[in-house]
């Protein structure tokens, strides 16, 4: 049982880091969204991901060292990304992402709403939220890379109110 060799442990780190590689793509590639963001389809996905990737990273080996090996891994490959995204601004752009402007200066960026999979009505109750009646009343309406609407108010003034929606972005995921 607890019999391991150095080309078993090597071929469970190769495993692992490729099984990583592709899950964080695909999660990247997905939207904006975290933990607390996701739908229960999102969740479902989540799980089923984590089952059948299981057997590809550890492969013949369901060994108590052979899982704890993959553990490992995963763990020190999560800590190297976070340190490369705190490290090299490219890398935390392409991890992470960059806000999306979804109105400015009165005008909805329609190719934004459709990029971030948003409707109409989606960019309307995230006005509402921050007590923008209209589109008239929004400056700049801004997804952020968390998944929250951030919205610049056009003011009878000169200056302007920025208020931060506190729903996140999960709900413009619904199918």
């Amino acid at each position: 049982m607890w019999n391991i060799n150095f080309i078993g442990i090597l071929e469970i780190v190769v495993r692992t880091t490729i099984v990583y590689v592709v899950l964080v793509v695909g999660i990247r590639l997905s939207g904006k969204r975290q933990i607390g963001q996701m739908t229960p389809f999102d969740l479902v996905v989540l799980l089923l991901l984590s089952n059948a990737v299981q057997n590809a990273m550890t492969g013949p080996d369901t060994t108590v060292p052979g899982g704890v090996v993959a553990a490992v891994t995963l763990l020190v490959l999560n800590q190297l990304a976070a340190r490369l995204r705190i490290s090299h601004p490219t890398f935390r752009r392409w991890l992470v992402g960059s806000p999306v402007v979804l109105i400015r200066n009165r005008n909805i960026q329609y190719d934004a709403l459709e990029h971030e999979m948003m409707t109409l009505e989606d960019l309307m109750e995230d006005l509402r939220e921050h007590d923008c009646g209209s589109i008239d009343d929004v400056e700049l309406a801004t997804l952020e890379v968390d998944g929250e609407v951030s919205v610049i108010r056009r003011t009878s003034g000169e200056g302007h109110t920025f208020i931060k929606s506190k729903k996140k972005l999960a709900r413009h995921h619904k199918r």
